[in-house]
């Protein structure tokens, strides 16, 4: 299994009941965008804080180093990885 399917894992399994309640919102969210804006965003806000936890200890010993290509094309796999699962992360 590859470095950011790792941290992936390791994320959504160590915290498995945020990203349960998440994904429900994730979910409401996506069918009715209007009704559910408010709960959706303060949700996404902790999850994006673990993700952006996450996504440092996955590059973190990469980026000042001659890897940093490799660190920031690493850190936008972990990124899709999220993305696949939890599509509408991106939208606040």
């Amino acid at each position: 299994m590859t470095k950011y399917k790792e941290f992936f894992k390791k994320m959504v399994t160590e915290h498995a009941n945020d990203f349960k309640e998440f994904k429900k919102i994730h979910d409401l969210f996506s069918k009715d965008r209007m009704k559910y804006q408010d709960d959706y965003n303060k949700q996404r806000s902790d999850i994006v804080d673990l993700i952006n936890l996450y996504e440092k200890r996955l590059c973190s010993k990469m980026e000042g180093s001659k890897n940093s290509v490799y660190s920031a094309n690493l850190a936008e796999k972990f990124r899709e990885e999220i993305k696949k699962d939890y599509p509408l992360i991106v939208l606040v």
